[in-house]
């Protein structure tokens, strides 16, 4: 490892000289408090920014106990990350100097979302974030004073502001974690003594994971899918923000749904919980329908505090389905759903370039149920219409012989009673729904109403059709070599030149997660792929090690197309076969 004055004197020698001098610069640095790592140096000012870490020696910093256990773990490295934003924001002096990316500074930008992320690493004695930096250049001539200026002015300084502070004398556990328990009279959960330091910040990050946790276990428990609770602000600030829309209605469960949980740290805390089974979500338009059923979707990742859903909760395994024309199918069963096509097409091992919306919706259900998901989340906006249903009259005008579509309203039942897969969905138009729900509830003005026991009055008897549990995808996976990743905002993956389409995954919800699937993809070609095992496997055995060993496992260490967050399997397999060289 080199000194700091070792770096200071190599950038004296490669002052003024050409922009890929800057390549000897790479390597590791003793900053006393910290290390400074320069793993990878962008190759031109234009370049994406060069790759820096910062290894920061945790000795006094954070509790051991914010960090054995996995969640809290995860979110401390939020609490650090949107931290370091902040120190690099107040640090900074304009930002870009010079050519390209100059002078530019930036870490993994975060959302309202609390993910696994690559740019931030916490263990028991460091702490590692990772930044991007815009070496300065003038031309493409090297600006050894401005960089000089980033390493050792604003890094310095940003490090002390983002992990400088003390070890609070008090530790989550015990007769303290009791203490530290929600106040009923003020509404406010008690802290650390020290208001507005680091301490209090991670401390407070920890308590909302531990209730977040706990409502999720609560979940299995109870024969929940969901938890919404009372006083959450699901109503977004605007179409491309994710920021709680101000003097909104606020949520309210109603009665025969209203369970209480008594939380860890904020004490009792009452909400809707929507049960295991089929839930119908009716109402007029521009009432809260989509809203809510967004919220939820949503809900498969923790917020943090002030977002408005971060009592919003929903089972992990939750996938959002819809019509996704044009997209690509590999040999995958959808015979559930479709069969008798009038081109004899095989639909137990059905492939196409192209699919048709029907096609597409099947394809999407059938590998939701591969990937293990217990809960279907599914609006009719978004749906394909002949997937979704058939209503009388078209039955009697076209008979189930001439029709090669099965509708999911006759699956939907079975697939609870045989498959423990249970619905939750927006229907605005169709009635037809009512008569396979266990519970309807009506969106009025964004306020909840149980409407299930009208809502079977006007309901009539609809034979289902049996549900089996099968091998739906049935191409095994060769092994593939990729030279080069790269992701185009959050929708898009490339491997080498094929790109794979990510928009209609809307669960995905940071750039960082499309970059942690590039990655993902890569490994599993090449190290994971053996000609035998298919995509619903290779996902399992990607899942299972990114549960075990974390993002950083299947993330290169130039990472070059970018931080990673970590995903599920169900992203994971989604985009796996939507993959057109699979």
């Amino acid at each position: 490892m080199r000194t700091q004055q070792e770096l200071r004197d190599q950038l004296r020698k490669i002052d003024r000289k050409g922009y890929k001098a800057y390549k000897v610069l790479e390597g590791e640095y003793d900053f006393g408090t910290y290390r400074l790592c320069i793993d990878h140096v962008q190759g031109d000012p234009f370049a994406t920014p060069s790759r820096v870490r910062i290894v920061y020696f945790n000795r006094t910093t954070i509790p051991e106990e914010y960090i054995n256990v996995r969640h809290r773990r995860i979110a401390v490295e939020d609490a650090l990350l949107r931290r370091l934003h902040r120190s690099l924001r107040a640090c900074s002096d304009g930002g870009r100097k010079g050519s390209g990316k100059s002078g530019l500074v930036t870490a993994c930008r975060t959302g309202q979302e609390i993910l696994e992320r690559t740019a931030m690493h916490v263990e028991k004695d460091l702490i590692e974030a990772r930044i991007e930096v815009g070496f300065p250049a003038f031309g493409r001539t090297i600006a050894a004073d401005a960089l000089a200026d980033i390493l050792f002015g604003l890094l310095p300084e940003t490090v002390r502001r983002t992990f400088g502070g003390q070890r609070g004398r008090e530790a989550l556990s015990g007769d303290t974690e009791r203490k530290s328990a929600h106040d009923a009279k003020s509404g406010k959960m008690a802290g650390p003594a020290k208001k507005g330091t680091l301490e209090e910040e991670l401390y407070r990050a920890v308590c909302l994971a531990d209730d977040q946790k706990y409502i999720r276990d609560e979940l299995k428990r109870c024969g929940l899918i969901a938890f919404v609770a009372d006083g959450s602000v699901l109503p977004r600030e605007s179409g491309v923000s994710q920021r709680p829309l101000e003097n909104a209605v606020v949520f309210e469960s109603p009665g025969r749904l209203a369970v209480t949980m008594q939380l860890p740290h904020r004490g009792a805390m009452r909400g809707m919980g929507i049960r295991q089974g089929i839930t119908v979500i009716a109402g007029g338009g521009f009432h809260g329908k989509s809203t809510l059923l967004k919220a939820l979707e949503r809900g498969v990742y923790n917020h943090i505090a002030g977002d408005g859903r971060e009592f919003v909760i929903t089972d992990e395994s939750a996938f959002k389905l819809r019509a996704e024309e044009g997209r690509c199918i590999h040999e995958t069963d959808i015979s559930m759903f479709i069969r008798n096509l009038p081109t004899r097409a095989d639909t137990e091992r059905f492939s196409t370039e192209n699919a048709s919306g029907s096609t597409s919706q099947s394809a999407n259900t059938v590998e939701a149920l591969a990937a293990g998901s217990s809960v279907l989340l599914i609006d009719e906006d978004t749906s394909a219409t002949n997937f979704m249903i058939r209503d009388e009259r078209m039955a009697q005008l076209v008979s189930d012989e001439k029709e090669p579509i099965t509708p999911f309203i006759r699956k939907v039942r079975s697939l609870y009673e045989k498959l423990g897969v249970s619905t939750v969905l927006v229907a605005g138009s169709s009635g037809d729904f009512l008569t396979v729900a266990d519970t309807v509830l009506q969106m009025d003005c964004y306020t909840a109403r149980d409407v299930t026991e009208r809502a079977k009055e006007l309901a009539a008897d609809l034979i289902q059709e049996k549900a089996e549990k099968k091998e739906w995808l049935k191409k095994p996976v060769a092994k593939r070599r990729i030279e080069k990743v790269r992701v185009h905002g959050w929708d898009t993956v490339s491997l080498d030149r094929t790109e794979i389409d990510l928009r209609y995954l809307e669960q995905i919800v940071d750039e960082s997660q499309t970059a942690a699937l590039a990655y993902i993809m890569q490994y599993v070609l090449e190290r994971m792929a053996d000609g035998r095992k298919n995509a619903s496997e290779l996902a399992g055995e990607a899942a299972r090690k990114l549960e075990k060993e974390g993002i950083l496992s299947m993330t290169p260490k130039n990472y070059g197309a970018g931080p990673a967050a970590m995903v599920r399997k169900q992203e994971i397999l989604a985009c796996l076969c939507r993959y057109r060289l699979l």
